[in-house]
């Protein structure tokens, strides 16, 4: 309950119930996508410094390669399960949006463990960067199977729709939004404590209102694509429910594995019930056109998002302390 008191989510929940009653109130499309930009920019800052003062650490480098793990797992289990119920451009596009992750998601449970004083590495900003490609990689991979197979009883029409996978992984590791988060995290890293000190208004003092502005937004848009779930799978609708908690569960025993701490368990945790509903469905658009983009962009952004900003991050934040702490 303590969660609906935070400002951010409160104003979410304004967004939710202003796009359920069909108000005209909207936030103009340039100014969401420089609030997403400012978001990112601000959290890689954040990391770079503490980074500067920490240095690449063992602790780091486990917690950056259980992220890696998990960003190639998920997707992998997700597309098997899947297309038990689903045709297999579908089943790999689902799997590559759950594979991936939410930054917005992982930006606002940053803040609750700021809120509530829990530490973290600020390391895990790159953690989230790290597993955003591959499960795109891997569903890209899982459709050009799918075309060879067709290709072997239509001819060379299948064979044409091949899509090159040098392009996508062009497209994967230069995308605006991720690359502004390195680089603002490179810059970070450089300047130390007296960048810390000269951006602290920008980075610091803005942060929680530009992070609320944002999630008014995020309420309306989510809001209105709800509707997108009418008349779905049960199977995938279960899955846009029970996934989430299957991958949190997986990240929660890896991090007992290795040894992880609560706060970077609990971020882990967050980043693989998360899912991706900007840069991924953007990228599959063009990567797997066979695929119907209202099951996996109305899955992640109408049923998982908003399930995991009200309340997945607190549950995930105390069954970590509880577990790792």
């Amino acid at each position: 309950m303590q969660n609906f008191l935070d400002p951010a989510i409160l104003f979410f929940v304004f967004g939710v119930f202003a796009g359920f009653a069909r108000s005209n109130l909207e936030i103009p499309q340039p100014i969401s996508r420089f609030l997403s930009l400012y978001l990112l920019m601000a959290l890689g800052l954040k990391g770079g410094f503490a980074l500067n003062k920490s240095g690449l650490t063992p602790e780091v480098a486990i917690s950056l390669g259980t992220a890696i793990l998990l960003a190639v797992v998920i997707p992998l289990i997700g597309y098997n399960l899947l297309r038990r119920v689903l045709g297999g451009f579908d089943a790999a596009a689902i799997a590559a949006t759950y594979g991936s992750v939410s930054a917005v998601t992982f930006i606002t449970a940053t803040q609750y463990l700021e809120t509530h004083q829990y530490p973290f590495g600020a390391h895990m900003a790159a953690a989230m960067a790290l597993m955003e490609s591959p499960a795109i990689i891997m569903a890209v991979i899982f459709a050009n199977m799918l075309r060879r197979e067709r290709g072997a009883a239509g001819g060379a029409a299948a064979h044409e729709q091949h899509t090159p996978l040098g392009k996508i992984l062009h497209e994967s590791f230069t995308d605006g939004a991720q690359l502004l988060l390195l680089g603002a995290m490179l810059v970070g890293i450089i300047t130390g404590d007296a960048g810390k000190a000269v951006m602290a208004p920008f980075s610091v003092d803005l942060f929680k209102g530009m992070l609320s502005f944002f999630l008014l937004d995020m309420g309306l848009t989510a809001a209105r694509n709800m509707h997108e779930l009418r008349g779905k799978s049960p199977w995938v609708v279960g899955y846009g429910l029970l996934g989430p908690v299957a991958h949190a569960s997986l990240a929660l025993g890896l991090c007992m594995l290795f040894g992880i701490g609560p706060g970077d368990g609990a971020l882990l945790m967050v980043l693989a019930a998360s899912a991706s509903y900007i840069a991924v469905p953007a990228v599959l658009r063009f990567a797997i056109p066979e695929a119907n983009p209202s099951l996996y962009f109305g899955l992640s952004l109408g049923l998982t998002f908003p399930l995991n900003i009200l309340f997945g991050i607190p549950i995930y934040v105390g069954v970590a302390h509880a577990v790792l702490g």
